[in-house]
């Protein structure tokens, strides 16, 4: 199929929902399968979400009619999905799991315990004649209700000609309960060593691997909780400008080149730039830094940032899948679909791992048959049965995605992104270590550093005063200026005229006297003179604190600086690092 007769459809990278996969051998084999769509140019498929990424010019039904011919199930996966919907699904499914892993588990338990403390009838008994059949069909019961779901995996699998996981369960528990009611039926026939059942071999086998498969679920949804964060940051709705009018929109309708209003305590829905207004903006998610960005007209805004003080329009620049945080969160989930050195290595393992132990099973069958002892038919079975059941759990295939998995979602939790899996693996090896500092080595929130008081001024003076006429302020800085006064007991004056000016600072009457507190452009424009404290001013920025000036009536009075403080365990973790002997 060429480019042009594709539908319009088609994209140059599609998510694809998968479901049905139970190990490394399913994840082969939908690779292969959608591989194999015409105008595909690469496919990656992530076992630990159930997803495939997939990119090329390829028509999205052709993809999933694909996946549905290689025995599973798929669908298209468009925007973002809700993140409280995804929870809901995996809880959903991790309850089933657990249900069906309790009832086999109890059931499996009680048998083996009566087995033990010599509770139950011999199956050749007067009373086991009635008793070994009613337990046959209990446990059928428990087979179907806790396993079908591997049963129907291993005849979609043999469908298709191959071979996984659910193969290996469904011939392990089903092999044990046919030998079981072979062994209820023959009895009398049957050498002694081999007049045993197994019927609580095989629900305890599903009791574990269902018990395994749902922490593994729980564990996925813990580690995906960094995705659904990121996606968590972007609002559901917009308010757009359309013909002079605001109305409150789905974010998937908007379009590029409108015009969106965001008012205080909003978050910002797409990428844009700002036409009119005045705000600052927490842009920590994207950048860590703490301290709130001013915006005025002509300033870039980003997707999921949250606005604070003030009002403003702006310009639709970029929308959907283009957005900054669309690309975050599509680099977290590509980190989690790239497969390192080590997990394809895994994966060619893995996908020749269930025929060679289904093969290795049947030699071990044949060996014990023909070559073993009395009872051979009884030692034949338990071998080759034992062969299939110690290899269910197929932990190379699954143990390597998940881990990556777990490693980036952990990562991307502390604000880490890893791009790749070779990243990952490569880290291992790492000798030297640069750090940032901020919301690195320091906490990511401003807190009161300096208090300079000036001429016949004390330092708790100007304290009190800035916290006095920050009270009136909503100015990111005002919430760390005011916790250093709570802290210091001081009380604030009452404060009148109160006057904020745009991106310099704040003017107010107190006790008579007029006092500006604000950048040096506010002094500047005032006609206060700080020039003599410039030396001060520099080795406070310097030092990476945001100094604040305060004059009274004109006059120079005090300086405040805020810095961004050292984690407590910033020195602990760099000497840990340092005694790995890494270069910090």
């Amino acid at each position: 199929m060429s480019t042009e007769e594709i539908s319009d459809t088609a994209t140059a990278e599609l998510r694809l929902s998968i479901l049905g996969m139970s190990c490394a051998g399913c994840v082969n084999a939908v690779e292969s399968a959608l591989a194999s769509v015409p105008g595909v140019t690469s496919v990656r498929v992530n076992f630990a979400d159930h997803s495939a990424m997939v990119k090329g010019y390829a028509d999205p039904e052709l993809l999933t009619q694909a996946v549905k011919e290689a025995g599973y199930e798929a669908a298209v996966m468009e925007g973002f999905e809700d993140p409280e919907e995804q929870e809901e699904l995996e809880l959903q499914r991790y309850r089933k799991l657990r249900r069906k892993a309790l009832v086999a588990g109890i059931f499996g338990a009680s048998l083996m315990a009566g087995e033990h403390l010599n509770w139950l009838p011999e199956i050749g008994s007067e009373t086991g004649l009635w008793f070994w059949p009613e337990i046959a069909l209990i446990t059928l019961s428990i087979l179907i209700y806790s396993g079908w779901h591997f049963y129907s995996g291993a005849v979609k699998a043999l469908g298709h000609g191959q071979a996984n996981m659910d193969t290996l369960i469904a011939l392990g528990t089903g092999s044990a309960w046919l030998y079981s009611c072979v062994v209820i039926d023959y009895y009398d026939t049957l050498p002694s060593l081999a007049k045993h059942a197994y019927f609580e071999a095989a629900v305890i086998i599903l009791a574990f691997i269902n018990l395994g498969t749902a922490l593994e679920t729980l564990a996925r949804g813990k580690t995906s909780s960094a995705i659904r964060k990121l996606i968590g940051l972007q609002p559901r709705t917009a308010r757009v400008v359309r013909n002079g009018e605001e109305m409150d929109i789905p974010i998937t309708e908007v379009g590029l080149g409108e015009t969106l209003r965001v008012r205080p305590g909003e978050k910002i829905p797409v990428d844009g730039v700002v036409l009119e207004g005045h705000s600052t903006i927490d842009e920590s998610m994207l950048t860590g830094e703490p301290m709130p960005i001013e915006k005025t007209a002509g300033s870039d805004v980003v997707a999921g940032t949250m606005n604070q003080i003030g009002s403003f329009l702006f310009k639709a620049i970029r929308i959907g899948r283009d957005t900054a945080l669309a690309q975050i969160i599509k680099s977290v989930r590509q980190a989690q679909n790239s497969k390192p050195e080590i997990s394809r290595l895994a994966d060619k393992v893995a996908g020749i791992f269930v025929p060679a132990v289904v093969a290795v099973s049947i030699l071990t069958f044949l060996i014990w048959y023909v070559w073993g002892p009395d009872p051979y038919l009884g030692y034949a079975f338990v071998t080759s049965m034992t062969v299939l059941v110690i290899a269910c759990p197929c932990a190379l295939g699954l143990a390597t995605p998940i881990s990556v998995m777990v490693a980036v979602g952990r990562a991307a939790q502390s604000g880490i992104l890893i791009r790749n899996g070779n990243a990952l693996q490569a880290a291992g090896k790492l000798n030297c270590l640069v750090l940032d500092k901020t919301g690195t080595v320091t906490e990511g929130k401003p807190v009161v550093s300096t208090v300079e008081a000036l001429g016949n001024y004390s330092r708790e003076t100007i304290l009190q005063l800035a916290a006095s006429i920050e009270s009136g302020s909503e100015h990111p800085l005002a919430a760390s200026i005011l916790a250093a006064a709570d802290h210091k007991q001081l009380k604030l004056e009452k404060i009148s005229q109160f006057e904020a000016i745009a991106g310099r600072g704040v003017i107010a009457i107190i006790n008579g006297k007029r006092v500006f507190f604000g950048n040096k452009a506010l002094m500047d424009q005032k006609g206060v003179k700080f020039t003599r404290y410039n030396n001060k001013l520099e080795k406070l920025s310097a030092s990476g604190q945001t100094p604040v000036l305060l004059a009274i009536d004109n006059e120079a009075a005090g300086i405040i600086a805020v810095s961004d403080p050292i984690k407590k365990d910033s020195a602990t973790a760099v000497q840990l690092m340092k005694s790995q002997n890494m270069r910090i």
